[in-house]
C-alpha cells in the first residue's frame, strides 16, 4: 500500500495523469490545433497559389505564386513537428520535453514500422508524443544532467513508439477510413446519415473531428458526408442561438466552432437534437443526390474558417456550379432545416430562451 501511495504521489508531482480528458479531450484537441497550424494552413496557402495560376498574368514562375506554394508545402510537411509541440503543450509538458517534442513528433509521423511499409502519419505522431512527453516528464528536473537526460529520454521513448506503434496504428486508422469510404460507395444513404451524425456529434463534443477525419484519411462522398454533418452542427447551432447570443455568437460558431455550446448542451440536451437531425437529413441528400466530396484535410472541419468548404472546392473544382452546390448544402439548408427543427420543439416547450446562451 505505501507503495502504491507513493507512486500515485509521483505522477500527481509530475502531472502524469492516464484519463479520458487528459487524452482524448485534451490532447486531441490540440492535435487538431497542431494540424490547423501546419497541414490545414498549408494546403490552404498551395491551393490559393496553385489557382491564381489560373488568373491571366500569373504563372508559376510569379513570386506571389511561387511563394504561396513554397509555404504552403513547407508548412504541410512540418505536420509531424507541430502535431508534437500542440500535444506535449496539452499534457503539460517542461520545456525541454516540448522541444524534443517536435523531433518526436517528426518521427512518429514519418516512421515506418518492422514489415509495416506504412508511415505511421497523424496518428502515430501523437502515440509517439504522448508516450514521449510522459516518460520525459518523468525524468524531468531529476538529475543534475536534465539538459541532457530529459531530451534524451523523451527522444528515445517516443522513437521506440514511433518504429513500434505508431506504423501500425497509422495502418488501423487507414484501413478503417478506407472501410467507411467503401461502405459509404456502396451503401451511400444509410452511410451518409451515420457518417454526418458521427462526424458532427464529435466536431461539438469535445474532441476534434478534423483530427478524426486527417487520422482516418476519409476521402470521396464520406468525407462529403462528414462535412455536411459538421456544417450542420455549426450553421445550424449559429442560427437557432441567434435569439440569446446575437451576432457574435452568430460568428462565433459559425466560423468558429459549435463545441462553446457543450455547457448548454449538457443542462439542456434537447437544444442538440435541430443541428443533429439537421445532419441526418442532408447526409444522404449530399451522397445521394448531389454527390458532395471532399478530402481529409477538411471533412472535419465544417464551416471553420471556412476550410470545409476551400477543400470542398479544391476537391471537386472551383466552379460556380460547386460554389452553389455548397452555399445550399453547407451553408442554407443546415440553417433552415436546423431552424424549422427548433420552431417547432420550441412551441413543444422543449426549447427556452436562454437554453444557448453563451458566455462571451
Amino acid at each position: 500500500m505505501p507503495e502504491n501511495i507513493e507512486a500515485v504521489g509521483f505522477f500527481k508531482r509530475k502531472d502524469i495523469e492516464i484519463s479520458f480528458k487528459r487524452y482524448v479531450q485534451d490532447a486531441l484537441s490540440a492535435m487538431a490545433l497542431g494540424l490547423f497550424a501546419s497541414l490545414l494552413i498549408g494546403l490552404i496557402f498551395k491551393t490559393i497559389g496553385e489557382q491564381m495560376i489560373n488568373i491571366p498574368g500569373f504563372t508559376d514562375k510569379t513570386w506571389i505564386v511561387a511563394f504561396l506554394i513554397l509555404v504552403g508545402t513547407t508548412a504541410m510537411s512540418m505536420m509531424g513537428p507541430a502535431i508534437g509541440v500542440a500535444v506535449a503543450w496539452a499534457l503539460k509538458a517542461p520545456s525541454l520535453v516540448l522541444f524534443a517534442s517536435a523531433v518526436t513528433g517528426a518521427m512518429g509521423a514519418t516512421f515506418t514500422g518492422f514489415g509495416i511499409d506504412v508511415s505511421g502519419g497523424p496518428a502515430g505522431a501523437f502515440v509517439a508524443v504522448a508516450v514521449g512527453a510522459e516518460f520525459g516528464k518523468m525524468v524531468s528536473k531529476e538529475t543534475k544532467v536534465d539538459i541532457l537526460v530529459t531530451p534524451a529520454v523523451t527522444l528515445i521513448m517516443g522513437g521506440i513508439a514511433a518504429k513500434l506503434i505508431g506504423p501500425g496504428v497509422g495502418w488501423c486508422m487507414l484501413k478503417l477510413g478506407d472501410a467507411i469510404m467503401i461502405a459509404t460507395e456502396w451503401q451511400p444513404f444509410w452511410f451518409g446519415i451515420f457518417i454526418a451524425v458521427i462526424v458532427g456529434l464529435v466536431l461539438t463534443a469535445p474532441i476534434s473531428s478534423a483530427a478524426l477525419c486527417i487520422m482516418l484519411g476519409l476521402s470521396g462522398l464520406a468525407a462529403g458526408a462528414a462535412t455536411v454533418g459538421c456544417c450542420a452542427q455549426m450553421v445550424g447551432f449559429a442560427v437557432i442561438s441567434f435569439k440569446d447570443n446575437g451576432v457574435g455568437g452568430l460568428v462565433a460558431q459559425g466560423i468558429g466552432t459549435s463545441m462553446i455550446q457543450v455547457s448548454n448542451i449538457i443542462k439542456h440536451p434537447w437544444i442538440l437534437l435541430p443541428p443533429t437531425l439537421a445532419g441526418a437529413i442532408l447526409g444522404p441528400i449530399s451522397t445521394c443526390v448531389f454527390h458532395m466530396t471532399n478530402n481529409a484535410a477538411g471533412a472535419g472541419m465544417g464551416t471553420s474558417g471556412l476550410v470545409g468548404q476551400i477543400m470542398t472546392l479544391t476537391d471537386m473544382g472551383f466552379t460556380m456550379p460547386i460554389f452553389l452546390k455548397i452555399l445550399l448544402l453547407q451553408v442554407a439548408l443546415p440553417a433552415i432545416i436546423s431552424y424549422i427543427i427548433y420552431a417547432v420543439m420550441r412551441k413543444m416547450d422543449l426549447i427556452h430562451d436562454g437554453d444557448m446562451k453563451l458566455e462571451m
